[in-house]
């Protein structure tokens, strides 16, 4: 099986910043908000160099979302910044009514998502937000796995007209997609080949699935991954094409089970070809403080998880 390197780890919001970076150079149409966290964000850089097109909010994400939506009027290109719980369940209703039902061209940048925020705890570790916004009509939703993609990602979003929300991470993970690659949205990557079971993940979880195709593959079983980057519009064609090669599926996220990525895949596979299943994710609860590290082995998120439910679901074929 293929097998991929970890160049070194970096944290995904990074990835965001250094996108931001290069489109501040190369598009003036671009403009950044930001709701006190200009750091966290990692948007310092932006707010550096183009001082007159960056607007710092406040603690007022609202207003944020609204000032946003007003920009596109103008031709300009908002890119949101703060936190995953502020960026959706603090402000649904601005989201919904001024950028999703006005298909306003709003770029919603999404940091310090799941459980992997760690210590600040399940009032900020936002495990419902991808349900949230994948719902809203119109809304793009993306989901990256590594630094490299984060950055590819946030450069395409600028190019793409409508909504987005683009959610990534504040822990630095495994960094292993090419440098410079090109983002296609809505086109999901195929990772490994097999012929077991097919591994569908997003975001931090990606990594994750490459590391237990790994032990799958010491056991004697072949398992297939892919790396769904974009949850909506969702990659039917390309899960299709896996789950009838392999007989069943194993869908991975760091993400409340109820809403996420793999009800996605759920309603794709009773539509169109009915196959065993196993969600890797939190299963309707909230999270607590600990490390990264720590809970994502409590909630069963990690590679050890992910092999529990290959060897359960191929036992269903």
């Amino acid at each position: 099986m293929k097998k991929y390197t970890n160049t070194g780890n970096k944290d995904t919001r990074s990835g965001f910043g250094a996108g931001l970076t290069e489109l501040g150079k190369s598009n003036e149409n671009v403009v950044a908000l930001c709701a006190d966290l200009t750091g966290s964000l990692k948007m310092d850089e932006f707010k550096k160099n183009h001082p007159e097109r960056f607007f710092q909010i406040g603690i007022a994400e609202a207003n944020m979302i609204g000032i946003a939506a007003g920009m596109t009027i103008g031709g300009k290109i908002p890119f949101t910044g703060t936190f995953a719980n502020f960026s959706t369940g603090r402000v649904y209703d601005q989201i919904r009514q001024s950028v999703a039902y006005s298909d306003k061209n709003v770029k919603i940048c999404a940091s310090h998502a799941g459980v992997t925020l760690g210590e600040d705890g399940a009032t900020h570790q936002i495990l419902e937000d991808i349900g949230l916004m994948k719902m809203l009509p119109g809304m793009t939703v993306i989901n990256t796995c590594d630094y490299n993609q984060t950055k590819a990602a946030t450069l395409a979003i600028a190019e793409f007209e409508g909504p987005v929300y683009l959610r990534f991470g504040r822990p630095k993970v495994a960094n292993f997609t090419p440098e410079n690659g090109k983002f296609e949205i809505g086109k999901a990557v195929n990772l490994t080949e097999g012929t077991d079971v097919t591994i569908i993940a997003t975001g931090h979880l990606v990594w994750e699935a490459l590391q237990a195709a790994e032990q799958l593959n010491e056991k004697g079983i072949s398992a297939e991954v892919i790396n769904i980057h974009t949850i909506k519009p969702l990659d039917e064609e390309a899960i299709l094409a896996s789950v009838k090669k392999t007989g069943c599926v194993v869908t991975a996220e760091e993400h409340n089970f109820l809403g996420g990525l793999g009800e996605s895949v759920s309603r794709t596979l009773v539509e169109n070809f009915p196959a065993p299943q196993e969600f890797v994710a939190t299963k309707d609860t909230f999270g607590e403080s600990g490390t990264p590290e720590q809970l994502m082995e409590k909630y069963g998120l990690n590679a050890e998880a992910i092999v529990k439910a290959s060897e359960k679901v191929i036992k269903r074929k």
